[in-house]
């Protein structure tokens, strides 16, 4: 692994994400858009916003990254691009490390802006320490950029990588408890929950805003970080030298 090729590709990832309006919106304003229409809809119920609004700092800003690194990835494949690359002397553990600062770069900006917006201009209080609610929307974040980057090795144009959404992330919002307690859901989905990565970013949010600061929030960020790193590794095995 060469730190200089690792950068310089975080660099033109980062440059090429800036020239693009549109992916920065979605980055950016697209998860405080939709946080703000949640705490709008149920503005005659406080508490429900109160209740969910934690979690969603991490969920929004995961499945965002989750659609843009799949797409930047796949556009790499797609285009040529990662084949010329790997006749370079970059490795695939230097294309995937660039790729991962330099989302992580954007995870970390994601995640601060969009819980810095909810805590002051939308009055999300909690219980437990922001600075930690803001820590694990980051870990939120750089889950879905590694997932993105494994699943676009399965995906041979961009609609192909929008299916994804619904066929990955959809299952994983409805069973992670945001919707209904786990333990209220029938016996085979409870268990489906268990195995889902979505499930340990949404518990340990929710433990944070109860400031339940214990074993247990420490336990789901373990497995979000594991699952995050092992996607990573997946991915580095997938990255074919030709594009198909």
């Amino acid at each position: 692994m060469s730190a200089r090729r690792t950068l310089a590709t975080a660099r033109r990832i980062i440059r090429q994400l800036r020239r693009d309006p549109r992916t920065v919106a979605l980055l950016f304003v697209t998860p405080v858009i939709l946080v703000a229409l949640v705490k709008w809809v149920f503005d005659g119920r406080p508490g429900v916003f109160q209740r969910v609004g934690v979690p969603l700092l991490g969920v929004f800003p995961l499945i965002s990254m989750f659609l843009v690194t799949s797409i930047a990835m796949l556009r790499e494949r797609t285009s040529g691009t990662l084949e010329r690359l790997m006749t370079t002397p970059i490795s695939r553990v230097d294309l995937l490390g660039g790729y991962a600062i330099a989302f992580g770069v954007m995870a970390t900006a994601q995640a601060t802006i969009v819980s810095l917006i909810a805590f002051g201009l939308l009055d999300l209080q909690i219980e437990g320490p922001v600075a930690l609610v803001i820590l694990m929307a980051v870990l939120n974040s750089l889950l879905g950029m590694a997932l993105g980057l494994f699943l676009s090795a399965f995906a041979s144009s961009e609609f192909q990588a929008v299916q994804f959404m619904p066929a990955v992330m959809f299952p994983q919002l409805l069973l992670c408890g945001l919707l209904a307690p786990r333990g209220e859901m029938a016996g085979p989905l409870e268990w489906a929950s268990t195995i889902l990565p979505m499930t340990y970013a949404y518990d340990a949010l929710e433990r944070v805003a109860r400031d339940d600061v214990g074993g247990r929030l420490a336990i789901d960020a373990l497995i979000v970080a594991v699952v995050t790193v092992t996607a990573l590794l997946l991915s580095a095995a997938t990255l074919r030298r030709r594009t198909a």
